[in-house]
């Protein structure tokens, strides 16, 4: 905690909360971290778009009546934005949704429609005046992402007369993708409202045509901060640095890796209501019951010598998946190793996928969707975890496997190295399996060590227990973000 145990301020903005709205582990931290500062005394505020997909009913929305007829306006347009909020569950904390059918009553949560940079920039604008109206001064805004990444400049320049409200507004960026990074044409500047700043614009990037969010808020957060120490370390470089590495490097301590965290409640094996048996480190039977419900669910044979990997992941270039046939097909040939894979996006990977289910009927099952209950129950009943990501800022998935008793067989980069630790056969320590190089050869060497250690059933059950003695709460993260948060003006009386 803050030496002093001081409390601040904090206005979250995200374009993604779950169960609200979520593509991927934004969604997961924008709920958790909110809710595990909150748990530690700070006063958070979150704020996100009311997307069409969103069920009012379902998640017990209220109208906020202190926000009715919210007024943003910039490049020459204006909208009335309503202000509702939501209880987020399993935590006292409320979540705030801006109501602007024009931009959000859509059913994607990001789109490719020309109107894209207005959506997001009335999410900063419409959450910077809601502090505004509530008379809440922040001592930190942190930001997530591109969308929300114009924020700072944003408030040094639209919102920087506002001495009472921001006067002591500290700014932090934090990047969960910098893959993800906001590029539009130079010619929507006017439409920003912020026309009359473009001085303070990437000069090159303007004669070159075009805006990177991102980049802004790499430019003029006060501090930055990534999804793990290691990813930390990979985006100053030009390899994983997606030609933002010399910025970062340029920030030098401005940018830390923080670690990201799991919700202990939700993902827990003795608790899990999608589970059909229940079960612990010191009692792995409901596990087997597990795996027994979720094969046959599958409609795949219980061998009881047979390893059950599992994939549960956008399908994604990121995710380095494309390695999954030439690097198993020999061993599904040779071993009666089984997989199971949930999973949509690219069409190519769900072609690949479908094929090798084809050629291998009884070993292999793969459901193009995303389903939470059966993520959960693929977690709890496959023996290992496959991750062979080209990079990865964090993941969660090896997280929550560590947690479940499923050994993580992952590529050694980004949060995969700093949660997992390599087996070690001869002193029987580490936690998971990790391979270097993203090839076929790695991931089937991979694969092969984790088929050995499942034919060892005391290194196979250590290891196990190993993983699920591991801790990546969130309260456990807590601490690191007070540290990169400005020391506020507490106690503060929420209101």
């Amino acid at each position: 905690m803050l030496a002093s145990k001081a409390l601040v301020n904090v206005l979250f903005l995200t374009s993604e909360v779950h169960p609200f709205a979520k593509t991927g582990g934004l969604g997961d931290v924008s709920a958790a971290l909110p809710a595990a500062l909150n748990r530690a005394g700070h006063d958070v505020r979150v704020f996100l778009p009311l997307y069409g997909r969103i069920d009012l009913r379902k998640h017990r929305m209220r109208r906020v009546e202190s926000l009715r007829d919210l007024r943003v306006s910039f490049g020459g347009r204006a909208w009335t934005l309503q202000v509702l909020a939501a209880p987020l569950p399993g935590s006292t904390l409320e979540v705030f949704f801006l109501h602007c059918p024009e931009l959000y009553a859509r059913q994607g949560i990001y789109t490719h429609d020309a109107d894209e940079h207005l959506r997001f920039l009335v999410l900063s604008c419409g959450a910077l005046t809601a502090a505004q109206r509530m008379r809440f001064a922040p001592d930190v805004v942190h930001c997530n992402d591109w969308p929300t990444a114009l924020t700072p400049l944003l408030l040094e320049t639209r919102f920087a007369w506002d001495k009472d409200i921001f006067g002591g507004t500290k700014t932090v960026l934090t990047i969960h993708n910098l893959n993800y990074q906001g590029m539009f044409p130079a010619h929507v500047l006017p439409d920003t409202g912020l026309a009359d700043s473009a001085h303070l614009f990437h000069q090159d990037q303007l004669r070159e045509g075009r805006i990177n969010f991102l980049l802004h808020g790499v430019l003029y957060a006060d501090a930055l901060t990534t999804v793990s120490p290691t990813y930390a370390r990979e985006i100053r470089t030009p390899e994983y640095g997606a030609g933002l590495d010399g910025l970062l490097r340029a920030r030098g301590n401005a940018l830390s890796g923080i670690l990201n965290g799991i919700d202990h409640g939700e993902w827990n094996p003795q608790t899990d209501a999608h589970l059909p048996a229940r079960y612990s480190a010191r009692d792995l039977s409901g596990k087997r019951t597990c795996k027994q419900r979720l094969l046959a669910s599958a409609q795949l044979p219980y061998v009881e010598q047979a390893p059950l990997f599992a994939i549960v992941s956008r399908l994604a270039g990121q995710k380095g998946l494309d390695l999954v046939p030439d690097a198993l097909a020999p061993l599904l040939r040779r071993h009666p190793l089984q997989l199971v894979v949930l999973g949509s996006g690219e069409r190519r990977l769900v072609r690949m996928f479908r094929e090798l289910e084809r050629h291998f009927p009884r070993q292999v099952r793969f459901r193009d969707t995303f389903d939470v209950g059966l993520s959960h129950r693929i977690e709890a009943g496959a023996d290992f975890f496959l991750m062979p990501s080209r990079y990865e800022p964090c993941g969660l998935n090896q997280m929550y496997s560590l947690r479940y008793g499923t050994v993580p067989v992952v590529r050694k980069t980004g949060g995969l190295s700093d949660t997992v630790r390599q087996w070690n056969p001869r002193t029987g320590e580490g936690t998971g399996i990790l391979f270097d190089h993203h090839d076929a050869a790695g991931l089937r060497w991979a694969t092969e060590t984790a088929l050995q250690l499942f034919n060892d059933p005391v290194a196979f059950r250590r290891l196990q227990e190993a993983g699920m003695a591991e801790d990546f709460s969130w309260d456990a993260q807590v601490a690191e973000y007070e540290q990169v948060y400005p020391r506020g003006r507490a106690p503060h009386t929420k209101g």
